[in-house]
């Protein structure tokens, strides 16, 4: 069990450490930030300065060594902006971004895990089809699409909902909804097929076959047993909620980290950037190192090949 779990924490590490070095060589190398912040009119010297002060007239290698430095002691630098700690605005953001994804994951998973397993239970019915035909709406959908769509009907049609910002549980509905439509879809057509598998198991029918009720075969039976796939749907869409966050924000006005790393890349503010993609990472690779051990909680099979 030990080893099973060294061996997920260090894959964790050299994932964040890739992360962290593809984000930092790309932002290096795709353009003097510099020029971008100051204008295509800066003076040469005024060019000169802000690249000394900022370290930037250094070799990509001095700066990387001074970048992986500085975060081994927690600090991410200065946004190139306004001069303000990086970690301190993104903290600034974060809660409302963390308000958004429970809201969104909360919704997806209320709609999607029992509509699969509706589904599966009435295979091949009209209950089914129609499960199925919304899943394919939710996970095809693009979520821009979807968020612009619900503004022209709430908002300007029946003018019962805002159409951005923040504050209130109404300014939440919509982002939220948005949010949550992919990751709903998708729950339901893994949850489906999970159960569907289970469904069929001989033990299944020897539960049956001994009287136990019908909900107590499904919730007690087929339920755990198709919990591996639907938890690794679960982890990879949390982590995808954060990115997704990016695009519904914009779309809403959202104040969260996904409209500040929007901004941040328009104004080529480095900092700001590297700081918040090692945020997103660090979401979406716990989010992964958390199912790969609640495998091992749940077959214990998977800790014994650990060994």
């Amino acid at each position: 069990m030990t080893r099973f779990w060294l061996i997920k924490l260090l894959r964790t590490g050299i994932t964040l450490w890739f992360v962290v070095t593809f984000a930092f060589i790309v932002l290096r190398t795709s353009g003097d930030p510099v020029v971008a912040l100051l204008g295509a009119d800066a003076m040469p010297d005024e060019i000169a300065h802000f690249r000394e002060l900022w370290g930037l007239d250094r070799s990509l290698f001095s700066q990387y060594i001074s970048y992986i430095g500085q975060m081994a002691t927690g600090q991410f630098g200065n946004s190139l902006r306004d001069s303000r700690p990086v970690m301190t605005i993104i903290l600034e953001r974060l809660p409302a971004t963390a308000e958004l994804g429970l809201a969104a994951f909360a919704i997806a998973a209320i709609i999607g895990i029992p509509a699969g397993i509706v589904a599966a239970l009435r295979r091949g019915r009209l209950t089914d089809r129609i499960v199925m035909v919304f899943a394919v709406f939710g996970f095809a959908l693009p979520n821009f699409f979807l968020g612009i769509l619900l503004i022209l009907l709430f908002s300007l049609y029946l003018q019962v909902l805002p159409s951005s910002g923040t504050g209130t549980f109404r300014h939440l509905l919509m982002p939220a909804a948005t949010l949550a439509t992919f990751t709903a879809g998708t729950l339901a057509r893994f949850t489906r097929s999970a159960m569907l598998e289970v469904l069929e198991r001989p033990y299944m029918r020897a539960a049956a076959a001994r009287g136990v009720p019908f909900w107590q075969r499904v919730l007690f039976h087929a339920l755990p047993n198709a919990a591996i796939p639907i938890v690794t749907v679960i982890g990879l869409n949390l982590g995808q909620l954060v990115a997704g966050a990016i695009v519904v924000e914009s779309v809403f006005a959202w104040p969260g980290i996904g409209r500040l790393l929007v901004v941040a890349v328009s104004q080529r503010d480095l900092a700001v950037v590297q700081g918040l993609v090692l945020v997103i990472a660090v979401t979406m690779v716990l989010a992964n190192l958390i199912v790969d051990l609640l495998y091992g909680l749940l077959d214990p099979r998977i800790r014994e090949g650990a060994k």
